[in-house]
């Protein structure tokens, strides 16, 4: 009698946040792929190192794409796709193409639209202000500059400097475009991960954990770390997302 098959360790997608690109997931990466796990960290069009293809007509849709098209020229099946900060618009957008090929959803301390919102809604009018403002300042009015590290809670003066590194301007476009529906992300299987204290204004906090209060497939977990915690915090954020791997499952 020959033995059953063995199945593979589902592969995850890491999706950064703003400014960042797929090289802020390494460390996360290098924990997941000891682990059995094939690990994709795509980089949004413009930012990272396609930072040269930086352009004022760069949309949240152009990100959705990036990311629905990550799926599907890599064959990704039953992925499970993390998102952190304005990752999770790009994710949320996307969901609506890629669900069938997406195990669980996580948001790492990440945006969770619904329909028709913006990252400005997201994050309140006084910090959407503040990026426009950037934007005046030191982005020709139409992107927004790199921030300090400090900006993302590194303080460590070598992964500050790691990151000040990596971190590239993106088009202000991406954060005031509304995104499409968000329906299939809001039904699916996923995790929140709130990083303590949180970035995530109060109002966006609290609709997510009623969600959780209602519906047993959004786990809810909080991790004291900062925003940038793949960076901070690369063993206690991986240790979470292998924990998702397998959360609601018999």
């Amino acid at each position: 009698m020959s033995a059953a098959p063995i199945s593979a360790p589902p592969p995850f997608v890491l999706l950064h946040g703003g400014r960042h690109g797929g090289w802020c997931w390494k460390r996360v990466a290098a924990v997941l792929r000891r682990a059995g796990h094939v690990v994709y960290t795509p980089t949004l069009t413009g930012l990272g190192e396609r930072s040269h293809l930086l352009s004022r007509d760069i949309g949240l849709d152009v990100h959705v794409q990036d990311l629905v098209a990550t799926f599907e020229f890599e064959d990704i099946e039953d992925a499970v796709l993390v998102a952190h900060s304005y990752g999770g618009m790009v994710a949320s957008g996307a969901m609506e193409r890629i669900a069938d090929r997406v195990r669980r959803i996580v948001f790492l301390d990440a945006h969770f639209p619904r329909t028709g919102e913006s990252h400005g809604d997201m994050v309140g009018a006084a910090r959407a202000a503040e990026h426009a403002a950037m934007a005046e300042r030191g982005g020709e009015g139409w992107y927004i500059p790199p921030s300090d590290a400090s900006w993302y809670g590194v303080t460590d003066p070598d992964d500050a400097a790691w990151v000040n590194s990596h971190t590239t301007s993106q088009p202000l476009k991406t954060y005031q475009d509304p995104v499409g529906s968000t329906d299939r992300a809001w039904s699916h299987p996923g995790m929140f991960i709130e990083c303590v204290p949180s970035s995530m204004q109060p109002h966006i906090l609290e609709r997510i954990r009623k969600r959780h209060a209602e519906d047993p497939a959004l786990s809810y977990r909080l991790l004291h770390a900062t925003h940038d915690a793949m960076v901070t915090a690369p063993e206690a954020v991986s240790e979470l997302l292998l924990e998702a791997v397998g959360v609601g499952s018999e």
